[in-house]
């Protein structure tokens, strides 16, 4: 009898889908190495002696959060104060989405190399994918929403829409907010700058000569932002 036949007759008959699983994955190639072999059969000796609750929280990633402990976290967005309670791993992305309904900032690519998510942390324009909730304690945080007073709209929110900077307009609120900050970082002296530091911010609809448009009219225009 080989290892994985001992395997397979000390498990209880709930864990045998797995085993079955590897086992036909072993056999399916011939021409494995039996370093490989010994490495599949190795995790399955693991499997026998692990944690019954440690390897079902392994299978459903939500029973995996619900072990993380919530941190108290205050934030204040758009002027609001908010007092919270987050998970560590919890981005500001999905805090903002999932916890706060602003939804206005989109999730694109997840990886940051889309621009989707881009919102200001105390004035300065960053990725809110790749920054943990945790990490902007007692910050100020600018979204979409927070740009228009009330009713009236930022100018660079009227400006696209004036030039037409967007179609589909699903990266619009962050090429807005990365806009914006562009030219508050003194980005915005020149059609080419303004291309070279909104280059983080990809439209898949291709109006970027519109954007450039928004971009250099309000920069003209003076406005305080």
């Amino acid at each position: 009898m080989n290892l994985l036949s001992i395997i397979i007759f000390l498990l209880p008959p709930e864990r045998l889908n797995l085993v079955h699983i590897l086992a036909f994955m072993n056999t399916h190639n011939k021409n494995e190495g039996r370093r490989d072999f010994l490495k599949k059969s190795t995790a399955l000796a693991a499997l026998t002696i692990a944690s019954p609750a440690l390897v079902k929280a392994g299978e459903n990633d939500e029973r995996i959060a619900a072990l993380f402990e919530k941190i108290s976290l205050k934030l204040e967005i758009n002027g609001v104060a908010h007092n919270l309670s987050v998970e560590p791993r919890v981005t500001l992305l999905d805090l903002l989405r999932e916890q706060l309904q602003l939804t206005g900032t989109k999730k694109g690519c997840d990886h940051g190399q889309c621009g989707c998510c881009t919102v200001h942390v105390d004035g300065k324009r960053i990725n809110s994918c790749l920054s943990l909730a945790v990490m902007n304690e007692g910050k100020k945080v600018t979204t979409i929403e927070g740009l228009a007073n009330g009713d009236k709209l930022h100018p660079m929110q009227e400006a696209f829409i004036k030039h037409d900077g967007f179609q589909c307009g699903y990266c619009t609120p962050g090429q807005i907010m990365s806009a914006v900050a562009c030219i508050k970082e003194g980005h915005a002296d020149s059609a080419e700058q303004v291309r070279e530091y909104m280059s983080g911010n990809i439209c898949r609809c291709g109006a970027y000569p519109n954007i450039i448009d928004a971009i250099m009219e309000v920069k003209k225009g003076g406005q305080p932002l």
